[in-house]
């Protein structure tokens, strides 16, 4: 994952103009060196121990690019070390663990944001636009498909509730973010499927209440082989006058109700604008220069630890209401 940050770094002229990579921490020094090697940076620190090489370095920031089991110290670490940090989703394996961390970032005023890249795309910022527009009214639902079936190998293969905590986060925040509304309660059914590759928890369906009576509904699976959809999820936005659907690619389709007589009114197509910034539409590299601008003037980013903890309570409801077989209230 960490190529991704360094590559996005990389071919952004801006970013490469602000971010100096001055140190490359790894539990295994000779991955550290290998990726110094790839990237250029043959002048970086090598160490496995985070503490002392933000003192070596005199780093001002940490890109949190672990596993999510060391999240915590390492996030402790680097922001009592008096470092700005930008982590990799999920924020924390736990909602105490992120609140732990939201009030530690506060207390040594430092910032503290999670990565949330698919957010930073062009197809997620031209639904909210869209919703904003009121084109099809007042948004009434939101229901996203996810099926793919990808071989990892490694940590992934062996966590509890995979396809919940390590991938549905990114479609649960972008309906959030699209919605633009709270998330309050959750009832999920939650499965390892037949012929499943994965240790625990590769397919759910979950059912979210959002405030204002908005519906999202989640149906996903990552042992799903065969006809599948895009990594960013198919979308359908329903709204008290149309509806837009999304192939999580480049095809949009919109439209308001018609006037046909009869027992279906038909429809009207309708124009579904591009991002209104298109600086925003980056991944990676659209949230790395959030974060620095965040830095540079003390805007809050739009992803901070203390909003994407939402996000994170969403996860931990659905896995709760799988394991209890109950509706979960949500509450970050």
């Amino acid at each position: 994952m960490s190529k991704g940050w360094l590559r996005a770094i990389k071919e952004t002229p801006a970013l490469a103009a602000a971010i100096k990579v001055k140190g490359l921490v790894d539990v295994n020094p000779a991955a550290a060196e290998a990726l110094a090697a790839e990237f250029g940076l043959e002048g970086a620190v090598i160490g496995s121990d985070l503490a002392d090489v933000i003192a070596r370095t005199k780093a001002d920031i940490v890109f949190d690019v672990v596993i999510p089991t060391a999240r915590f110290n390492v996030v402790s670490t680097a922001l009592k070390g008096g470092c700005h940090v930008l982590s990799e989703k999920p924020m924390a394996t736990s909602l105490a663990e992120g609140a732990a961390l939201i009030d530690l970032a506060a207390e040594t005023g430092k910032i503290h944001a999670i990565i949330q890249n698919r957010r930073f795309i062009s197809g997620v910022r031209r639904m909210r636009r869209f919703v904003e527009s009121g084109a099809i009214g007042d948004l009434t639902a939101i229901h996203c498909d996810f099926f793919l079936g990808p071989h990892f190998g490694g940590f992934r293969e062996e966590m509890d509730n995979v396809l919940l905590l390590d991938m549905a986060i990114h479609t649960f925040d972008a309906a959030r973010y699209v919605a633009d509304k709270k998330p309050l309660a959750v009832y999920c059914v939650e499965r390892n499927p037949t012929g499943s590759w994965y240790k625990h928890g590769a397919s759910a369906n979950a059912t979210f209440e959002f405030s204002d009576d908005v519906v999202f509904t989640y149906r996903g699976s990552w042992c799903a082989e065969g006809e599948r959809t895009s990594w960013e999820s198919e979308w359908r936005l329903v709204g008290s006058k149309g509806m837009l659907t999304w192939d999580g690619g480049d095809v949009f389709n919109a439209a308001v109700a018609g006037k046909d007589p009869g027992l279906l009114h038909g429809f009207t197509p309708v124009d579904v604008p591009e991002p209104a910034h298109e600086e925003e539409t980056h991944g990676h590299a659209s949230v790395i220069a959030s974060f620095v601008e965040a830095i540079k003037t003390g805007k809050r980013p739009e992803t901070a630890s203390s909003d994407n903890i939402r996000s994170l309570a969403m996860v931990f409801g659905a896995i709760e209401s799988a394991k209890t077989g109950k509706r979960i209230e949500i509450s970050a």
